[in-house]
């Protein structure tokens, strides 16, 4: 944890209520050893204050907690006649200064009790303020500690979850993560919604990792939300501030080595002649001078996209993503030809999954109905001119991701005449932009439907380090579990300063994929998922609403609201 003045002043208000509270406390009749001991002193302190017992679990909240101990504050400075607007403000914002006085220098002052409203009329403003101020507080405890409301912004999760669908995420299901950065705005995650993305949260006060017990643990094909593993870097932009910082990187810097290339192939091979150089100049276009050329308008336009620079952002706060488990700690996990193998057997796939499809129309059908009733996505949609020279006569060819059970809809109602599978088997990405980021030859060959094999860490399990296991592994143990790896030559490594030849892993991590499984950018790209960024499980979809981006109207889906996930 970051030791700053923040921390400095929390740990002094704790010394100060051991200190005071004991003398305070005892004009108010609370004569118990409690009120010497952090924690405990808040027990008596409730009593003194004519509050619940309740309000005791309030102040153990990690950010409610902050919220809390401004109001008991104020409340014990109204319970001893200090009722005026600025002597609440002066116990609320400094009680370092004011529990000290109140203690030491005004030790005649009288305990009259809490302030009772019994037979009085609260004014307009303090009802509502009361109000509002434990809606609040009510609010950052569910949300923090139960349930959190979700939306899904992309369709790499359909058919299953579509864009516009409205979950609650449940906290508790593998085990509720108390905040790391408590500190921040209320209901907003990680950005106020105004130019250059300003912080939501502190950064000076930071508290370790934690996790309460949970019913359960994740289990393959749940639907589980994160924090996005490559969100620790973000390019300050509304619409990039989502993506993997890393992935943009590379593609910056084999736009730079061959800004004119026509394919990526060409690109890779300027690229790979200097590679460090490019990557220094990616960054230095991300973070000084704050284009990305690569983004956006960069297509159309060689001013580039105008960005705020770069970001880094705790665990807790970088965004959310949903995708579903499908490798577990331990376990192996390679795809061959679309099917996923654990452990070298393929596991049965999802009736909600789908697969970019190849299908020629039948004459009387028009891709706007074919859309419109399999509610496809317009981004997902794609289409081609195919001549057919026997026939002289030119047809239609679209690409449109789809589950086995619609295509058999579609050959079943004769809406189709023809239709394949598309089998990603060869590459087409440059080397680098499959997991594990490698231009190492042996990954050079994974594609998103031939991919691995790759073994999931698990927490205990230990690997013998070498060229390939560094590739793999580099950012786990760097990055997720914080030690200094350094390859030292071929085949030799030192961990945090000592020669090593292997390394054991400290937590479980998981393998994400979405169920678009063509349009997904998940762990085939960015690799695990660290146990420590679980957030929970997607479990009840409460409203959905279509989104004309994607569906080309916006309506109320009713028949998808008030359902479990699945």
């Amino acid at each position: 944890m970051h030791f700053g003045i923040p921390e400095f002043l929390f740990f002094l208000l704790i010394a100060i209520y051991c200190i005071t509270l004991p003398k305070i406390l005892s004009r108010a009749g609370q004569n118990t050893w409690m009120s010497y001991v952090p924690v405990l002193q808040f027990i008596p302190l409730t009593k003194a204050i004519g509050r619940p017992w309740y309000w005791v679990l309030l102040l153990l909240i990690p950010g409610v907690n902050f919220l809390m101990m401004v109001i008991v504050n104020v409340e014990l400075g109204i319970a001893f006649n200090y009722r005026s607007t600025k002597e609440q403000w002066m116990f609320g914002a400094l009680p370092w200064y004011r529990l000290c006085v109140l203690a030491f220098q005004q030790k005649e002052t009288a305990y009259v009790g809490a302030r009772s409203w019994e037979g009085k009329k609260k004014s307009f403003g303090r009802e509502w303020g009361e109000a509002i101020l434990f809606a609040i507080v009510a609010a950052t405890v569910i949300r923090s500690f139960f349930l959190e409301a979700f939306t899904i912004p992309t369709p790499s999760m359909e058919k299953s979850m579509l864009v516009g669908d409205y979950l609650f995420v449940s906290k508790f299901s593998y085990g509720t993560k108390l905040p790391q950065t408590p500190m921040s705005v209320p209901f907003v995650h990680n950005a106020l919604p105004f130019d250059g993305l300003p912080n939501s949260y502190v950064e000076w006060f930071s508290l370790p990792y934690l996790r309460l017990p949970g019913i359960g643990d994740v289990e393959r094909y749940d639907p589980v939300v994160f924090n996005f593993p490559n969100g620790d870097t973000i390019l300050v932009d509304p619409y990039y501030a989502g993506h993997d910082y890393y992935g943009l990187l590379r593609n910056e810097a084999m736009y730079l080595a061959a800004p004119n290339a026509t394919s990526w192939e060409m690109q890779y091979d300027a690229y790979s002649a200097n590679p460090e150089k490019f990557d220094a100049m990616a960054r230095n276009n991300f973070a000084n001078k704050k284009v990305c050329l690569s983004c956006g308008l960069a297509e159309r336009s060689r001013r580039g996209h105008a960005i705020g620079g770069v970001r880094y952002r705790p665990v807790d706060k970088k965004e959310n993503y949903i995708k579903r488990c499908v490798g577990l700690p331990g376990e192996t996990l390679a795809i061959e030809h679309r099917k996923v193998k654990i452990n070298g057997q393929f596991i049965d796939d999802l009736d909600g999954m789908m697969h970019s499809t190849l299908i020629q129309l039948a004459p009387n059908v028009s891709i706007k109905k074919i859309q419109s009733k399999y509610t496809c996505n317009l981004d997902d949609i794609k289409s081609a001119q195919f001549e057919d020279t026997l026939k002289n006569s030119t047809s239609t060819i679209y690409e449109i991701p789809l589950t086995e059970s619609q295509v058999q809809e579609m050959i079943a109602s004769k809406e189709i005449i023809w239709h394949e599978v598309i089998d990603e088997t060869q590459p087409n990405h440059a080397p680098g932009s499959m997991f594990p980021n490698s231009r190492n030859p042996k990954f050079a060959q994974w594609t998103v439907d031939n991919y691995g094999p790759v073994t999931i860490p698990a927490e205990g399990m230990t690997i013998v380090l070498n060229d390939d296991n560094f590739d793999m592994y580099q950012r786990v143990i760097r990055v997720y579990e914080r030690h200094d790896l350094v390859r030292t030559g071929k085949d030799k490594f030192t961990l945090d300063g000592q020669m090593a030849s292997s390394y054991t892993f400290e937590q479980n991590y998981y393998w994400m994929m979405g169920d678009n499984r063509n349009n997904s950018l998940d762990s085939r790209f960015w690799g695990f998922v660290p146990e420590d960024h679980i957030v929970g499980k997607a479990i009840f979809n409460f409203f959905s609403q279509s989104d004309p981006k994607y569906q080309g109207n916006k309506h109320i889906r009713w028949e998808r609201m008030f359902r479990l996930v699945h």
